[in-house]
């Protein structure tokens, strides 16, 4: 088979959205070397997966975006004898003209409350059209699936729930390689760590709050908030200088890696999420972890992490200190995250995935 993946999430330093485009490539072109990959954009990216049957295609800057969509897309697809499209941020060709698949990860830009950005504004208009459009459809927990068909009616029958993995660099850390880590980036243990964005969904400013109470009992217990959006945060609320808290700008992935082997619990409140990837990375480097009772989250992580009230600081606060004051659980926790971790691979991922792009193509 020809297959084109949308680039465009490769085009921005980070996200959720960028490690599945770069690692679902990856994993397709190494684990079926007979088909040719094309990643396509309209957009320059400089980083991306490399390998002798993965390509790139496109015409970055020759279109603005809507014409992309509406007919350089089509072009570039016609011009590769493309057999499938894949769109894996929520978006495909507004013309049906081959078979396509849309990845679509969370119903997040219709919540109510949420903070829209423009591009999360034209996400919410033109996905329920495109939904229509698609040929097959993944979402990446089978809540999603089913909350997806709810609420823009779509037959369960063209979706798919195909989970993400934690990549390879989510592994536990050697004491001596964290130490050095840590010092290089200032960070004093025994720590909580989430890593976030500044959707109000995360639910950041609830983790404050909740941390500071856990401070009453656990005063030498600071907090890592990591990632762009979360030093952007602090500059909203004004935290940069609190005593224990650490903001920490982008970090790379091995960074981040380190951070999570060396944390005490990693902490995740978000109030509604896709897939949670933070918390399956945080599993395989063998670190405790604390959810909130999100559907998707509890589908990810089984019995393998604390699941707490994320919408009371007080009870997700009476969690982590039972947790700091308990030992043998950490230690279960610890084991039960690793095993629920290794389910997970990209491999599998891949293999999914392509049994839907042939779908696909039989249904079209």
């Amino acid at each position: 088979m020809r297959i084109a993946i949308d680039a465009t999430p490769l085009t921005v330093e980070s996200g959720g959205i960028t490690r599945y485009t770069a690692e679902l490539a990856s994993a397709l072109a190494a684990e079926f070397p007979e088909d040719e990959y094309w990643l396509v954009s309209d957009q320059e990216w400089k980083d991306g997966p490399a390998a002798q049957n993965l390509h790139r295609g496109g015409r970055p800057g020759s279109w603005v975006a809507r014409r992309w969509w509406l007919a350089g897309l089509p072009l570039e697809l016609a011009r590769r004898h493309v057999d499938v499209f894949h769109g894996t941020d929520f978006a495909v060709p507004y013309l049906p003209l081959r078979p396509s698949v849309l990845t679509l990860h969370d119903l997040s830009p219709w919540a109510e409350g949420q903070r829209r950005t423009g591009a999360a504004e034209r996400v919410r208009r033109r996905t329920p059209y495109l939904l229509r459009r698609a040929t097959m459809i993944i979402t990446p927990t089978e809540a999603i699936r089913r909350e997806a068909a709810r609420y823009f009616e779509l037959p369960l029958a063209r979706m798919a729930a195909v989970p993400l993995a934690a990549g390879w660099q989510f592994r536990p850390c050697p004491e001596a390689e964290t130490a050095a880590a840590l010092a290089r980036l200032g960070i004093t243990i025994p720590y909580l760590l989430c890593i976030g964005t500044k959707e109000r969904r995360k639910n950041l400013p609830r983790l404050i709050e909740t941390w500071r109470e856990v401070r009453k009992r656990q005063p030498q217990l600071g907090l890592v908030l990591a990632g762009r959006a979360c030093a952007e945060e602090s500059q909203v609320l004004n935290l940069s200088t609190e005593p224990g808290l650490s903001i920490l700008g982008f970090l790379p992935d091995q960074d981040i890696a380190t951070l999570m082997s060396g944390a005490a619990l990693f902490v995740y409140p978000s109030l509604y999420e896709g897939f949670g990837l933070p918390v399956l990375e945080a599993m395989q480097t063998g670190t405790p972890v604390v959810i909130s009772r999100d559907a998707a989250l509890l589908e990810v992580a089984g019995d393998a992490a604390a699941a707490v009230d994320a919408e009371s600081s007080a009870a997700m606060a009476r969690a982590i200190v039972e947790l700091m004051e308990n030992p043998a659980r950490r230690l279960e926790l610890r084991e039960r995250g690793l095993r629920r971790a290794a389910q997970f691979s990209w491999r599998q991922t891949a293999a999914t995935t392509r049994e839907i792009y042939v779908e696909a193509l039989r249904r079209f």
